[in-house]
């Protein structure tokens, strides 16, 4: 599909922005360019001076298929993505069944080719059905279009388990990705061990069972020679950890939610669970150590943990209810709307948490807006201005806590490998 988007900004190097062109053909961005001018184009599209990025990369999101579809579907799920302005999502492992052999993969790769609407890069379970003991053939699952290995939604508990792993995993120039938590420290919590728990008198679960884990396994990775990547970032104390593992020259490298970003203990005012999570939404300290470190670099990027369930599964309270909240479709405007517009960070800063920086971390060929590359593309009406209504999401999880928050800054086109699959309905 030859498409020409006029009348576009992108964002320069320096933060700037500048009018632009550009015209995608075969699925590659074929020329940027003050004005073009070409006939025989399947498109033009108008852009009216709204932003042009790269496609969003989230290397975090919860599919549920197979298994969960009345959660989610690959299907669903990637509409939101493509809503949300993401062309490329990696899904997690917690399904039924788990991804831990050729076959269940294979099966897995089959139904994203069918159902995708944006590009689905799977993991693969460190673990046979992520019962943190046997390990999965990490050799030969390599093999596959897989992304990482991680059993992410419970921590490796021995050391042993996770070194072998890692060892296996640097061989094959993969990434372990792990979800930190020492579950000999959680005490049954469904909350932060702290004002919220003490205020609703509800179990707690304490920064420490997240803090430990990491420093155990950055020098796991040391001793591997493994590329770690710490998952959901919640305390002020794994900062810390990452940040010296970091100047010791350590391959470790971390990401942090919208949520934690945004939210924070003091937040949860009763029991809701659109508010649970895990990790839980920590202290007004910890959440400054988390802005501070994606600022300082020791936090890499920015990946959402969409984790959609049921309505009715969220409506059992915080003791019941599973952990885990919606993402992809609210991420951008949330962010542009609390950090860029009120001038903690820049939108250059945004953009790159959200495209370049993910795919330098793992090597991905996108993230890019220039000649050449492929054409994954989000644009985005930074003057828009809309309230979130989880009812009106694509995802089939209508689990936030973030519903009827005013927001600006909405993606309303998004294209991947050169093809539409997401336009805003403006008669809606």
């Amino acid at each position: 599909m030859k498409i020409l988007l006029r009348n576009a900004k992108r964002l320069l190097e320096n933060g700037e922005l500048e009018s632009c062109d550009v015209l995608v053909d075969e699925g590659k961005v074929k020329e940027i360019n003050a004005s073009i001018e070409i006939e025989e184009l399947d498109r033009t599209i108008d852009c009216e001076g709204n932003l042009l990025t790269p496609g969003f990369i989230d290397v975090h999101i919860h599919l549920r298929e197979p298994g969960g579809e009345h959660k989610e579907t690959i299907k669903t799920g990637t509409k939101a993505a493509a809503r949300g302005g993401f062309t490329t999502v990696c899904s997690m492992p917690n399904t039924n069944p788990v991804p831990d052999c050729e076959e269940t993969i294979n099966s897995l790769l089959d139904k994203i080719e069918q159902d995708a609407t944006v590009r689905v890069l799977p993991y693969a379970s460190i673990t046979k059905g992520l019962k943190g003991e046997e390990l999965t053939d990490i050799e030969s699952l390599s093999k596959l279009n897989i992304f990482a290995f991680t059993d992410d939604g419970v921590g490796i508990q021995t050391a042993d388990a996770m070194l072998r792993a890692m060892r296996k995993a640097a061989e094959n120039n993969k990434a372990i990705v792990a979800h930190c938590e020492d579950n000999s420290i959680v005490y049954g919590g469904v909350v932060h061990d702290g004002d919220v728990s003490n205020r609703l008198n509800l179990p707690g679960i304490p920064s420490l069972s997240e803090s430990v884990q990491i420093a155990r396994d950055v020098l796991l990775a040391e001793a591997a020679g493994c590329h770690y990547h710490v998952c959901h970032v919640s305390t002020k104390e794994s900062v810390r950890v990452i940040r010296d593992a970091k100047k010791a020259g350590i391959k470790v490298t971390a990401e942090v939610t919208p949520h934690h970003l945004l939210l924070n203990e003091e937040m949860v005012l009763r029991d809701d669970a659109n508010y649970k999570m895990n990790p839980p939404l920590r202290s007004k300290a910890d959440q400054q150590a988390l802005m501070d470190g994606l600022i300082d670099g020791t936090i890499d990027f920015i990946a959402t943990d969409h984790a959609p369930h049921s309505e009715d599964e969220k409506a059992q309270g915080f003791l019941k209810a599973p952990f885990g909240i919606v993402g992809l479709e609210t991420a951008f405007p949330l962010l542009y709307t609390n950090l860029v517009n009120t001038g903690e960070i820049s939108l250059k800063q945004l953009v790159d948490w959200l495209t370049i920086k993910p795919a330098t971390v793992f090597d991905l060929p996108y993230g890019k807006l220039a000649e050449g590359e492929i054409a994954d593309l989000t644009l985005i009406n930074l003057e828009a201005e809309t309230i979130i209504d989880k009812y009106t999401l694509y995802s089939k999880g209508k689990n936030t806590p973030f519903h009827n928050w005013n927001v600006t800054g909405v993606p309303i086109l998004t294209i991947y490998e050169g093809e539409i699959v997401y336009e805003e309905d403006k008669n809606a």
